[in-house]
């Protein structure tokens, strides 16, 4: 069984934000595979299917971005998910707008629902793919909870298609061939 989450905040402001591309690329494997997401529990909101004839679970945690990890334990612990069989979409302004990075582990970057996420299962090592977000041009907090301009959201809407067809092949092929097929991935 595989968890895959998308990182982000709940509520409407929060909607289509840089900050919430986890939970647009986790609606879009959802519509994709259709896989509806409608169970409350384990701090967040989740649905059951299958990906590459794999169950899988999709998870949006409820709690906001810095606390990400605590639903991401309890649903963990529940069905006892090996962190190799963990997949976290999420923002990384590292990134430019347009391109997406696959990783088998590595630090939080600064990232918090990344931090929490470690502080949670107590390791770095669980694949993770990062949407490219871009470096902010004022301050970090307004870049992050801002929206994408027009031309940004087209691309950012090709990125989070690669991230789908991402999910599926990390499931399929093992995060090694994902790693080489995806991450020299530029819109």
């Amino acid at each position: 069984m595989f968890l895959i989450v998308g990182l982000g905040n709940i509520g409407k402001q929060y909607e289509h934000t840089r900050h919430n591309v986890g939970f647009d690329v986790i609606d879009l494997v959802s519509s994709k595979y259709n896989i509806s997401i409608n169970r409350e529990k384990f701090k967040g909101v989740y649905g059951e299917g299958n990906i590459a004839s794999e169950k899988v679970i999709l998870l949006k945690p409820s709690t906001y971005m810095n606390l990400s990890g605590e639903s991401i334990r309890e649903i963990v612990n529940f069905y006892k998910i090996s962190n190799e069989k963990i997949i976290i979409l999420y923002d990384d302004i590292s990134l430019e707008v347009g391109r997406l990075r696959i990783r088998e582990k590595g630090s939080a970057g600064g990232h918090n629902g990344i931090k929490s996420i470690i502080a949670n299962l107590g390791t770095d090592v669980f694949p993770r793919i990062k949407v490219g977000v871009g470096q902010p041009k004022s301050e970090l907090v307004s870049h992050v909870l801002g929206k994408f301009n027009l031309e940004d959201r087209e691309k950012i809407s090709k990125v989070f298609d690669a991230s789908a067809d991402a999910v599926e092949y990390m499931i399929r092929y093992g995060i090694v061939e994902a790693m080489n097929k995806f991450n020299g991935f530029k819109v």
